[in-house]
C-alpha cells in the first residue's frame, strides 16, 4: 500500500477518535443536568441538524442521504402522531444515579392524545450485568384529564401500581379516540338541532338531553359512558332515560316506554350517529 495513503487512513482514524471523545465527555456532562426539549426546541434542533450535514459533507455518507434518511424519520413519526393521537409536547430527563452496573434516571413527561392532555413522571432503573441489562419503571405517576371517571382513576392506579407504560400509552390512545369521538358527536347534534340538544355539562360531559321545545316537561337523556376495565380494554356504553309529562302518557304516547330498549337496537343496527339521528327524528322532535 502506497505510504501516502496509509498515512491518510491514519490520520482519518485519528480525527474519528478524538471526535469519538469529544461526543463522549459532552454525553456524560449532559447526564448529570436536567435536559427539557419542547416542540419548537425539537424542530429548531432539526433543522440545525439539517444545515450542519449541509454544510459539512462527510465522505462516507452524502448530504442527500442523510436528508432521506432525516425524512423517513419525520415520516414514521407523523405517521405514528396520527396512528396513537399522541403527542409529546416536553420531556425532561436527570440522573439521579450513576454507577458502573447501575443508572437511575428521572424522567417528566407532558404531551396530548387526541383531545385529552396527560402528564407523567417516573424514574428508570436500568441494572447491568455479564449477560443482559434490565430496565425497570418505578416511582411512576399519571395525571390524566379525564375529569372524575372513575374507571380511568382504577385504571391509572394499576398502571401506577405496575409499571407498565406500554399498557398506558397502548389505553391512552384508544380511550381518548372514544372521549375525542364522544365530543365531536356531542357538537354536531348540537350545532344541527340548537333548540333540541342541550349540554348540561359541555362537550366534555358523558350525557345530552333531548327536550321537545312544544312538550313542557318531555326530555330524553342519552348517557355515553366509556368504559375501561384495569386491564385497559376500552368500550362505549350508551343507554337511553326518559321523562314523559303525564299528558303526553294520556295521548297514547306510553309506547316510550320501550324507548331505551328501541335505541338499543338502533345502535347495533346502525351505529351511534345514526341511532340519536333516527332518535329526533321518531319521537317528533325533528322540526
Amino acid at each position: 500500500m502506497d505510504n501516502s495513503i496509509f498515512q491518510a487512513y491514519q490520520d482519518e482514524i485519528q480525527s474519528l477518535e478524538e471526535e469519538i471523545k469529544v461526543l463522549t465527555e459532552k454525553y456524560e456532562d449532559s447526564q448529570q443536568e436536567s435536559t427539557f426539549f419542547s416542540e419548537e426546541e425539537i424542530l429548531t434542533s432539526i433543522k440545525s441538524f439539517q444545515k450542519e450535514f449541509h454544510a459539512e459533507p462527510k465522505e462516507h455518507e452524502s448530504p442527500s442521504d442523510l436528508k432521506a434518511q432525516l425524512e423517513s424519520l419525520e415520516t414514521d413519526l407523523s405517521f405514528l402522531m396520527k396512528l396513537t393521537g399522541i403527542q409529546f409536547t416536553s420531556h425532561s430527563k436527570k440522573t439521579m444515579e450513576k454507577t458502573k452496573n447501575k443508572t437511575v434516571q428521572k424522567h417528566r413527561l407532558s404531551g396530548n392524545c387526541h383531545s385529552m392532555s396527560f402528564q407523567l413522571e417516573f424514574q428508570l432503573l436500568e441494572t447491568q450485568n455479564k449477560e443482559n441489562v434490565c430496565v425497570v419503571v418505578t416511582d411512576l405517576s399519571i395525571v390524566m384529564d379525564s375529569g372524575e371517571d372513575s374507571d380511568v382513576s382504577k385504571f391509572v392506579s394499576s398502571i401506577e401500581e405496575h409499571g407498565n407504560l406500554l399498557t398506558f400509552f397502548r389505553s391512552l390512545s384508544s380511550y381518548a379516540e372514544w372521549f375525542e369521538h364522544r365530543r365531536c358527536t356531542f357538537l354536531h347534534f348540537k350545532a344541527k338541532y340548537p333548540d333540541v340538544v342541550i349540554l348540561p355539562e359541555g362537550l366534555l360531559g358523558d350525557y345530552m338531553i333531548l327536550r321537545n321545545p312544544k312538550l313542557s316537561g318531555f326530555e330524553l337523556m342519552i348517557v355515553w359512558k366509556i368504559h375501561m376495565d384495569q386491564e385497559g380494554r376500552t368500550t362505549p356504553i350508551l343507554d337511553l332515560l326518559t321523562k314523559v309529562p303525564e299528558q303526553v302518557l294520556d295521548q297514547k304516547m306510553a309506547t316510550l316506554d320501550n324507548a331505551p330498549t328501541r335505541f338499543r337496537s338502533l345502535l347495533l343496527l346502525f351505529g351511534i350517529e345514526t341511532a340519536i339521528e333516527n332518535l329526533i327524528k321518531v319521537v317528533g322532535l325533528h322540526k
